[in-house]
């Protein structure tokens, strides 16, 4: 999944960003509000992470604007401002949740998992189809029971395609998802992957739908 990181601080943003990675996101970073904004405007984001103190451009100036233009990224607040009333205002902006610095990575983490949980309409942490399970809060797949061992991109690219179950996700969609910028995309590298899922998962999981994209689960 591809997430847009806002923050100023190069220390907090870096380290954040490094975490992020290793879980297994793309990540795109921008460090003012203007940058955020045009991001959002052009960019698909499975969510973002957003500061408040930011220059150019203040973050909920960022969120009020992407909810006025009918967006619905997922929004997670980061921010130092503890007042009851700024978390209000957030809130009532459009933000999704909430964190106060200074941050811990793993909670973090944990509320992006539950965020997009919701996000997608899953009411359990588990993605599932059949006899294949995939844990995102520990990055474990299993098939029977059995656990399979993924890379990074086949891993993110089986939790794009779990995450829109019964919906076609298309070549670009799919490298949307998989790249940040700056990120050299090869031609066919969405076909190698799926190859190589199919080899670990199985043939009958992941359906090509000629011309249109792939899809996991019976369409809706």
């Amino acid at each position: 999944m591809r997430l847009l990181l806002v923050e100023d601080d190069t220390l907090l943003g870096d380290g954040i960003r490094a975490g992020l990675v290793l879980d297994g996101y793309s990540v795109d970073w921008v460090r003012d509000g203007e940058s955020a904004h045009l991001a959002l405007l052009t960019e698909e984001y499975s969510a973002c992470i957003l500061d408040l103190g930011l220059p150019r451009r203040d973050g909920l100036s960022v969120l009020k604007e992407l909810r006025a233009r009918g967006k619905r990224t997922p929004v997670l607040i980061l921010t130092a401002r503890d007042t009851v009333s700024d978390k209000i205002k957030g809130l009532d902006m459009g933000a999704d949740d909430y964190l106060l610095k200074p941050i811990d990575l793993t909670e973090l983490q944990a509320r992006l998992r539950a965020l997009l949980r919701r996000a997608s309409g899953e009411a359990v942490p588990l993605l599932a189809l059949g006899e294949l399970t995939l844990d995102p809060s520990g990055r474990r797949v299993t098939l029977a029971g059995k656990p399979i061992t993924l890379s990074a991109r086949e891993y993110a690219l089986l939790h794009d395609l779990l995450s829109h179950k019964g919906r076609i996700r298309s070549r670009q969609e799919l490298e949307t998802s998989l790249y940040a910028w700056g990120e050299e995309i090869e031609s066919n590298a969405v076909e190698v992957y799926i190859h190589h899922l199919r080899k670990k998962i199985g043939s009958d999981l992941i359906t090509t739908v000629r011309g249109l994209g792939y899809v996991m689960g019976e369409t809706t």
